[in-house]
């Protein structure tokens, strides 16, 4: 990461950032808006890429991660070589954002921004916007998992469980970690799960912001820095929002659990909790 260029990215520090040359040299913006937003306005030079790329899409489990062809497509589309510095949002609070910057530290590129509030706090604060649709000069990027350890295996957690330095994150919400809503063959949680839901993180009062108490909630929940931590939704969406305030947060040891519940629920040895 560029040193004067902040994880937790202001929009007013990016909207300063726009007009200078030397700032914008290796900074690429992605866009993960809807379709119809991007098209609409969007923060001027940024990059629109299909959230859906993001996930291989395809049963059992669509939330899994594309192929690694998938990948290299997406990030020489992006124009994602070692030197850029990648800002990224999404319009809904950081979803979208997450499950992207999830998807650069896994691939190596550690060189992110999350803008803060991502598109809702930058139109709602009057920043620039543009209509037009950009394209960014294509990378010739060798793209590998880099990174394996932000990725986790329904094993691997099986093998992790009972662990005082081990602590799985469920971003879903109450009614899904109970069991009471069920979305796969069976309803629950892993055993020992600490629910955290990820909109609890977003400040409505700020325009979707991370929370300025988002440490504080986690430690009061257990989830401390110096643990080994996972995270999981449904489909590694919702979660890709928990991964990144994570990051953001400086944990070192947070993997995302790309199968989710849509596989831990629908396999016959994993073992669930309910209530």
């Amino acid at each position: 990461m560029a040193a004067d260029i902040p994880r937790l990215l202001e929009p007013a520090l990016l909207d300063s950032m726009l007009g200078s040359v030397s700032e914008m040299d290796n900074l690429i913006i992605i866009d993960l808006c809807s379709d119809a937003l991007y098209h609409q306005k969007h923060v001027p030079g940024a990059v629109h890429l299909q959230p859906g790329a993001l996930m291989a899409g395809t049963a059992p489990y669509p939330g899994k991660l594309p192929t690694i062809e998938q990948l290299t497509n997406i990030i020489q589309y992006l124009g994602i070589d070692d030197d850029s510095h990648v800002v990224i949002y999404d319009d809904e609070g950081g979803g979208w954002a997450g499950r992207f910057a999830w998807t650069l530290d896994l691939l190596g590129y550690k060189n992110w921004s999350y803008l803060n509030g991502g598109i809702v706090a930058w139109i709602r604060e009057g920043f620039a916007t543009e209509h037009q649709a950009n394209q960014a000069a294509a990378s010739n990027a060798c793209v590998s998992i880099a990174d394996p350890n932000v990725l986790i295996s329904t094993d691997e957690i099986i093998s992790q469980l009972g662990s005082s330095d081990f602590a799985v994150w469920d971003a879903r919400s109450p009614g899904e970690y109970r069991g009471d809503m069920v979305r796969s063959a069976r309803g629950g949680h892993i055993p020992g799960a600490i629910n955290i839901e990820w909109t609890e993180l977003m400040d409505q009062q700020r325009n979707l912001r991370i929370r300025d108490d988002a440490q504080e909630i986690l430690d009061n929940a257990g989830l401390h820095r110096d643990k080994t931590i996972t995270t999981h939704c449904q489909s590694h969406h919702r979660s890709g929002f928990t991964y990144m305030v994570a990051r953001i947060l400086g944990y070192e040891n947070i993997s995302a659990y790309d199968g989710s519940w849509a596989e831990w629920g629908s396999l016959d040895h994993t073992p669930i909790e309910r209530g």
